[in-house]
This record gives C-alpha cells, sequence and structure tokens, in this order.
C-alpha cells in the first residue's frame, strides 16, 4: 500500500506549493487566493470485498482560485483604479487587436510614451468611446484609452455671456464726459480674455456707467487691447454715444431692479475687430471676427457691483494638465485652455463562471468555455461594481490563515512520509522471514 502513501505525500507537496504561492503573492494588487481540493481514490473489483477496501489514497480535484475582493490600499494617485464590486478591468496586448484580451483586477496603470494607458506589464487598458461634453458612451466597441497631450483648435470668440448686478445706489455720471482713458468718467470696468481664429488672446474691457441724465439707466462701452494699446470696440447700431465717436449701448431698468430694455431691444454685437477707423491688431487671424454680447440677466438692485457670471466661447489650444476618474470609470482630462473634457470611459467585464477562467499569470485571466463568453459593462451600472481611483485591491488572502494551512500541510506532508516510512520498513521485515 505504499501508493497511498505516495499520493498523500503528493497531495500535501500541492497544498504545500499552493499555500506558499498565496503567501508569495501576498503584496501582489489584485491577486486572487487559490485552494487546493482533493478527493479520494477507491476502487474494487471481482477479487475485493468492498466492504474491507480501505482506498487507494488521494487524489488533487482541483487547484480553485477565491475570487472574494481584497482590502483596499489608498494611494492617492489618480492613475490607481480599483473595482469595488463585481467585474474586471480588460487588456490587450496589442493595441490594434483589441479583442484579443484578458482580464484582470490590478489597476495599478500609468501612461507609457505615446500617451495610452497600460498596465504595469505594458498592457492596453480598454475603454469605451465617449461624448467629449456629455460623457454619454457612444460605442461599447472596446478600444485603448488614450490621452491626447493637446486638446482643441483654436477657436475665436463670438458669443458672450455676461451677467452683472449694477448698484441702484451708484453715483451718477455724465456721459458726454465719458473716456475709457479716465476713470472718473465711469462708475466700474472688468476685464477679461477673447480669442481670435488662431488662439491668440486679448484684453477685453468692459465699462459701466450711470447716467445722471435718465433714471435707472446704465450705459456700456468696450476696448480691446492689442500689441499697440487698448481700442475702442464699437456696437452696431448702439445706442449709446460717446463725444468721440465710441458706440456702446444702453441698459434700462424697471423699478424692481430687473432688465427693462437692452440697446433699444436690438441685438449687442460689436463691429467686426479688425476694421473700423481704430482696427484691432489680429497679427493674421481672421479681420472678420465680431462679439455678440447676452446680457439679459443684468439687474440694478441695491447691492455692490458683481460680476457674477461671464462665459465666453472661445478657445486655444489647451495643454494637458491633470487626469482623473470619476465613479464611473469615465477618464477626465484638464487642459490649460480651461477645457475639461471627458476622454472615454473605462471597460468593465465579467463572466457567468468566474472559477471557469483560465490563470495566465500577471494577475490576469482569460474566458474559456467553462467561464462562459465576457459580458461587457461599464462601472456602477447593473452587476457590475464602482470604479474609485486613488486606491488599490490588495491581495485576497488572509495571512494568518495561510500560516495555519502551512503548518497543516507540513504536519500531513511529515505523517505521509511516516507511514510510508513504516510501509517499506514492514516489507522488509516480511523479505527477511525465512
Amino acid at each position: 500500500m505504499s501508493y497511498v502513501s505516495l499520493s498523500g505525500l503528493s497531495a500535501a507537496q500541492l497544498d504545500l506549493n499552493t499555500t506558499s504561492n498565496n503567501i508569495a503573492n501576498a503584496n501582489t494588487f489584485g491577486f486572487k487566493e487559490s485552494r487546493a481540493e482533493f478527493g479520494d481514490v477507491h476502487s474494487t473489483s471481482l477479487f475485493t470485498n468492498a466492504k474491507t477496501t480501505p482506498g487507494q489514497g488521494v487524489q488533487a480535484s482541483k487547484v480553485a482560485q477565491q475570487f472574494h475582493e481584497g482590502s483596499s490600499i489608498y494611494t492617492n494617485n489618480p492613475m490607481d483604479l480599483r473595482i469595488s464590486g463585481t467585474g474586471f478591468f480588460v487588456v490587450a496586448k496589442d493595441r490594434l487587436i483589441p479583442q484579443q484580451n484578458e482580464l484582470t483586477r490590478n489597476g495599478s496603470f500609468h501612461i507609457n510614451k505615446d500617451n495610452y494607458i497600460v498596465t504595469a506589464n505594458d498592457q492596453f487598458v480598454l475603454g469605451y468611446q465617449v461624448n467629449k461634453d456629455t460623457g454619454d458612451v457612444l460605442s461599447y466597441e472596446p478600444s485603448p484609452l488614450s490621452i491626447p497631450a493637446e486638446f482643441g483648435k483654436p477657436k475665436q470668440t463670438a458669443n458672450i455671456d455676461v451677467g452683472v448686478n449694477l448698484p441702484a445706489n451708484g453715483d451718477m455720471k455724465d456721459p458726454s464726459l465719458f473716456d475709457y482713458n479716465d476713470p472718473d468718467t465711469y462708475n466700474r470696468s472688468t476685464s477679461s480674455s477673447i480669442y481670435d481664429s488662431m488662439g491668440q488672446s486679448y484684453k477685453l474691457t468692459t465699462y459701466y456707467l450711470k447716467d445722471k441724465n435718465q433714471a435707472n439707466t446704465w450705459q456700456t462701452y468696450y476696448t480691446v487691447t492689442d500689441q499697440a494699446g487698448e481700442k475702442a470696440i464699437n456696437i452696431v447700431g448702439g445706442d449709446a454715444i460717446s463725444p468721440v465717436g465710441h458706440v456702446g449701448h444702453t441698459m434700462r431698468f424697471n423699478n424692481d431692479g430687473t432688465l427693462s430694455s437692452l440697446n433699444n431691444n436690438q441685438n449687442v454685437v460689436s463691429e467686426a475687430l479688425g476694421s473700423g477707423l481704430n482696427p484691432v491688431d489680429l497679427n493674421g487671424a481672421d479681420t472678420t471676427q465680431t462679439l455678440s454680447f447676452s446680457l439679459n440677466t443684468a439687474t440694478q438692485y441695491s447691492a455692490p457691483f458683481e460680476l457674477s457670471k461671464f462665459y465666453e466661447d472661445g478657445a486655444t489650444t489647451g495643454f494637458l494638465t491633470k487626469i482623473d476618474f470619476d465613479e464611473n470609470g469615465t477618464l477626465l482630462g484638464a487642459y490649460s485652455n480651461g477645457e475639461n473634457v471627458n476622454l472615454g470611459r473605462v471597460a468593465m467585464a465579467r463572466v457567468p463562471n468566474e472559477q471557469g477562467l483560465d490563470k495566465r499569470g500577471g494577475t490576469q485571466w482569460d474566458s474559456t468555455q467553462f467561464s462562459g463568453s465576457k459580458i461587457w459593462g461599464e462601472s456602477n451600472k447593473g452587476a457590475f461594481g464602482t470604479i474609485n481611483n486613488g486606491s488599490l485591491e490588495q491581495s485576497n488572502i488572509d495571512m494568518t490563515q495561510e500560516l495555519v494551512d502551512l503548518i497543516s500541510a507540513q504536519r500531513n506532508f511529515q505523517a505521509n512520509s511516516r507511514s510510508l516510512e513504516v510501509h517499506n520498513q514492514l516489507q522488509k521485515n516480511i523479505l527477511q522471514i525465512r
């Protein structure tokens, strides 16, 4: 019956190896512990009595991985991701063949030299294309996630939306004396940037003065500063004209502080910036550029001057300054031109039977006929877990339990070794009988 003891030695060795592998990967992110599972060997024949047959030993049934979650380690690195709940990240070895991919729970990612998000093994992290403005997924066809170092062609400013409160108790000013070079001739001024068709920026300055000749009335004028200095910009059809011919517009308010009329209910649109008596030097950009102003939310309350909103739709080329992920797994890029762009969404996948996954090393698995095909999805949707950034999933092993298992496997090995030794001694004694 030496075979029985030998099978016990083999089983104990497998148990030792499995436990040792778990302990060795205690600090491997996304690692899942394994458990050696065994079954007894029992056989009978016509020449044996089933009631008195002791069995033929033990055999290994399976080394099964346990896919329960590991604990979190917080890193404060926005490129570190962990999945809380069900699902796997999906990675591909070849950027051009994303269909050949594997699963992992290790979310320790970084950016390679070509601005693709990759794993520590330089495999490409797969994601979905999204609408850059809304973040909605456009296609569930996975592809490698990339981060453009630059974003957006230059866009000239065309529309400006301003929200402002003009104080009801502001000092009265004589419109006939207005001069933007003399701060005593107006109440307040504000400055902001606008952009031409090549993304070059200019300072736009707005001047507000309270008309002493008309109750609840304010006049507004604009200038643009180029390399040569500040230049007046006229409003087409404007109803406020300074003594030197600077054309602005008028805002009239009701007695409750709300806006009554703006520029005699005409659109507030500037002349072409590159034309007129004193054109702005646009340095080769589109000289026909005009500015359309919206001030429909302007108020005149008994409160301090306040610019509550200033939105302009122009932009220069932006350079990447920061990246982040939200709880939906959306990749967010912040650029130097003030643009915050949705660049993609991390793809997730799961399988009907995790125990059927094929281990590939590097804390990665592939689907098989026993696991079922991959089911694609995204964070926080359906049965999929939530992606958290700035943290990683640690190995799910329990070191205390592993040490107990190690001692148990060692004793099993020693016991089977002793059993084999006794059996050999008995065989020797039998052979020596004369």
